[in-house]
């Protein structure tokens, strides 16, 4: 399937991320996929789901997600590195969930990679944690268990 041309040059990747998540809340298909890099390599993970490579791949399992409409995701607690061309963003994700009492708040640590390609900045990468109950806690206080 034929991926629809960017809408326009993207000056930064905090302007590329703000897109990424509108277009998840609003379900929009076609901006979300006009975001992703043209390249054979970029991947996705969802919580808990297996590696989707390439773009028609990704393309499906956003079709999958979004035939249920958008997602109530808002980034929160960003933290970003950049170097030559390249941005790292890691961020918790605030997951709006209907409840019985009302909706609750369900958080996923995520990781988005952002290469500065002649198209402008384009996503690269979207890595997500399977959801938590409660809301990690404050980027920078965290203490890792273990070391690698």
């Amino acid at each position: 399937m034929a991926r629809p041309p960017a809408a326009s040059l993207i000056g930064s990747p905090e302007e590329v991320e703000a897109q990424f998540y509108e277009a998840l809340q609003r379900g929009d298909i076609e901006r979300l996929m006009a975001l992703w890099a043209d390249d054979d390599e970029i991947v996705c993970v969802h919580p808990g789901g297996t590696r989707a490579i390439g773009g028609a791949a990704i393309r499906a399992s956003y079709e999958a997600i979004f035939a249920r409409g958008g997602i109530p995701v808002r980034p929160e607690h960003v933290r970003r590195v950049a170097v030559l061309g390249c941005a790292l963003h890691h961020l918790v994700e605030r997951i709006e969930v209907p409840g019985e009492k009302g909706p609750k708040s369900a958080w996923v640590i995520a990781t988005n990679l952002y290469l500065k390609t002649t198209q402008g900045w384009r996503l690269a990468s979207h890595h997500a944690s399977p959801g938590l109950a409660h809301e990690p806690p404050a980027f920078g206080g965290e203490t890792p268990s273990t070391l690698h």
